[in-house]
């Protein structure tokens, strides 16, 4: 904690702070995240690999880090094995925690896992930096480490984070393949708690000879056309009227294989307060989200239509097909952390594959 660091974007814009976790330098794309609590899910969302994540609530780390147990998979405290992102800044760490679950402190947790964090940092002035000029590359340095500037988006991130063969998860009726993208721990947990069986593949699974009622696709990192397997596959199963789900990523690899267009968002929806209202009815709902990219609505197919929208500046949070049982969300209906006002997503997608 009484090593200085620095965090510089590849404008120049350049913020101090202490080191803490693993001293090293790294780089990755810098984001911000508003939620106030949930820092152990953020960490291990996969969404994150290659990010350097800042956390706008400014005390973080006082109710420390619960217990990582490998043999369970199903942990809700942790959304992934092991932490996603490439470092972390932070305002005010607090190194003293107090939690009935923690096991030890961010700072520790850090440290074992050969994650570097930055605290001190004035992060109110970089998400407002971010929030002007959008989400920037940049690499957090110390004295006598450095390293070049990196773009992770120009790499296959999804391919990183995949799980490396199928893994069957056996409970009852309907039987769904959910395509890993990147896939948070708790997409599959809320499958399970409904009955569903679930077989988890990897992105660029074939489906060849496989046995199935319908088809998740995952949150993950990165830009969706990095994953021209998994589009390529996606309009095999639309062909085929496979009732189909995308979140997060799995939108918008929805939206490209409909023939749709996606973008990069200016600096991203990142955190737990992200209100969203669905076209029709007008009703609003608090959504937790991690993406930086969207869907360019305008380029939708005339057989598909908006299902939500994002309140703060108007850009897609959903899609649907008008006929067909094929659904998306930017969203995250299961939060992990958040709110769950749109857990029902669920619910519509399993009755979605009962009907077809």
């Amino acid at each position: 904690m009484n090593q200085e660091g620095k965090l510089v974007l590849e404008d120049g814009y350049t913020l101090e702070g202490r080191v803490f976790g693993f001293p090293k330098a790294v780089s990755g794309e810098v984001v911000f995240n508003t939620g106030m609590v949930g820092y152990p899910e953020a960490l291990t969302d996969p969404s994150y690999q290659g990010q350097i994540l800042a956390l706008t609530y400014p005390l973080v780390g006082n109710y420390g880090v619960p217990a990582m147990e490998p043999s369970d998979e199903l942990n809700h405290e942790f959304e992934s094995d092991r932490i996603q992102v490439s470092g972390l800044v932070v305002s005010d760490l607090s190194l003293r925690y107090h939690h009935w679950k923690a096991r030890r402190s961010l700072d520790q947790w850090l440290f074992e896992a050969g994650i570097i964090g930055l605290s001190g940092v004035d992060t109110r002035a970089l998400t407002k930096h971010l929030r002007n000029h959008g989400s920037l590359l940049g690499k957090i340095v110390l004295e006598g480490l450095d390293v070049e500037f990196c773009d992770p988006n120009s790499e296959d991130l999804v391919r990183q984070v995949t799980v490396a063969e199928p893994v069957l998860y056996p409970a009852g009726a309907p039987r769904i393949v959910l395509v890993d993208c990147g896939c948070k721990r708790s997409i599959l947990k809320n499958l399970l708690d409904r009955g569903a069986t679930v077989l988890r593949v990897p992105y660029d699974y074939d489906f060849e000879g496989a046995d199935f009622d319908g088809v998740l696709i995952s949150n993950g990192p990165g830009d969706p056309k990095m994953c021209s397997t998994t589009i390529a596959h996606t309009r095999m199963l639309m062909q085929r009227r496979v009732p189909l789900l995308g979140i997060c990523l799995g939108a918008q690899v929805l939206a490209l294989a409909a023939g749709a267009n996606t973008y990069k968002l200016k600096f991203g929806h990142r955190g737990q307060n992200q209100p969203c209202v669905e076209v029709g009815t007008e009703r609003c709902y608090v959504t937790s989200q991690n993406h930086g990219y969207a869907v360019e609505v305008e380029t939708l197919p005339v057989e598909w239509q908006a299902w939500f929208v994002n309140a703060n500046d108007g850009t897609n949070e959903g899609i649907r097909h008008c006929s067909l049982p094929f659904k998306g969300v930017q969203f995250h209906p299961e939060a992990a952390p958040g709110p769950v006002d749109t857990n029902f997503i669920f619910d519509d997608f399993l009755r979605m594959v009962h009907a077809s």
